[in-house]
């Protein structure tokens, strides 16, 4: 699937799926049905039936070394991430970032740290839009 944009979204299984993926670049379906199943009660054949399909939607490839399928993902997970936040953005907050914000810091404790790195984050975006 060459247009990265007619991907389908994730469900959060999928998504588990993608994050082991990720992590490790390149794997196996056992390597990820093994690091899934130490959180999580999931059969090895559900992971290889989730895995074949995230390929058929063009969210992986795989490559072949004797009988062993190496699966890697076709998209990086921070662009992944980008367009889950927008859709996120986009459908729940009707495009309100200050919205999906308080929505976010509403019941969330900040560290200093954390609260600087927003501060500088807002400070760049409002930069850009000036």
């Amino acid at each position: 699937m060459s247009n990265r944009q007619s991907l389908p979204p994730l469900s959060e299984k999928q998504l588990a799926i993608m994050n082991v993926i990720w992590d490790h670049e390149e794997t196996t379906v056992g390597e990820v049905w093994a690091e899934l199943s130490e959180s999580r009660s999931i059969a090895r054949n559900t992971v290889q039936t989730m895995i074949v399909r995230l390929e058929e939607k063009g969210w992986l490839k795989h490559r072949t070394e004797g009988n062993t399928y190496y699966y890697s993902a076709t998209q990086p997970s921070h662009k992944t991430r980008k367009r889950m936040a927008q859709r996120l953005l986009d459908t729940v907050f009707e495009g309100s970032t200050e919205g999906l914000l308080m929505a976010i810091l509403d019941d969330q404790t900040l560290s200093k740290s954390e609260a600087a790195r927003i501060r500088k984050l807002i400070d760049q975006a409002s930069r850009r839009s000036s």
